[in-house]
């Protein structure tokens, strides 16, 4: 059980446009997002940045967003956003073996020289401490422009706050996600989120 409930019933009724709408959009409804109701105010606030930075507008291929969520939300141990993170994945598009073989991106011959740049520098982003260099973002530059530079680090941002959230609540997984994880994850260090 998360450390905190989901909110009370009259607070998901004053979100539930916008919790109806990340649904649409993750294909189930998001526990976190239900317990960030408390503060219907936050939750507008991350549900805008989120569109900002994963909406329609974004620069970057849909599965790629993805994948560099899991990356960052891997580094920063968040089991919650690595199954939602690969789930997403999945549903944009990227391969279940891609997704199973994501831990291995820089020598797996499944990842383009464009990922491994996008995905290495997610992963040193994500790192506490920021283990980010300017050989990173050099490497990036040779596959993407600035915009989408700018985006992969937006992305490392926004699952930062969604891991930080998640994994000190230890938010309760749903099913959905959790079923691809267990059937796609486990051969990784990927275990269900447990309460602390």
């Amino acid at each position: 059980m998360a450390h905190l409930p989901i909110a009370p019933q009259d607070k998901l009724d004053d979100v539930a446009d916008e919790l109806a709408f990340a649904a649409a959009v993750m294909g189930f409804e998001a526990n976190s997002l239900k317990i960030m109701a408390h503060r219907p105010e936050i939750l507008r606030g991350f549900l805008a940045l989120s569109a900002s930075v994963l909406g329609p507008h974004a620069k970057l291929d849909p599965g790629l967003r993805q994948m560099v969520a899991y990356i960052a939300s891997a580094a920063a141990g968040c089991n919650y956003c690595q199954a939602h993170t690969s789930h997403g994945a999945h549903a944009r598009g990227v391969s279940s073996e891609k997704i199973e073989a994501l831990w291995s991106y820089e020598t797996s011959p499944l990842f383009s020289q464009a990922e491994r740049a996008a995905l290495q520098l997610a992963q040193s982003s994500a790192s506490v401490p920021n283990q980010a260099t300017q050989a990173h973002f050099d490497a990036a530059r040779a596959h993407f422009e600035e915009a989408q530079i700018a985006e992969i680090i937006a992305v490392v941002a926004t699952f930062g706050f969604l891991n930080r959230w998640n994994d000190s609540l230890a938010t309760d997984l749903e099913d959905s996600p959790l079923a691809f994880a267990e059937t796609h994850l486990t051969a990784t260090e990927w275990a269900p989120p447990k309460n602390k």
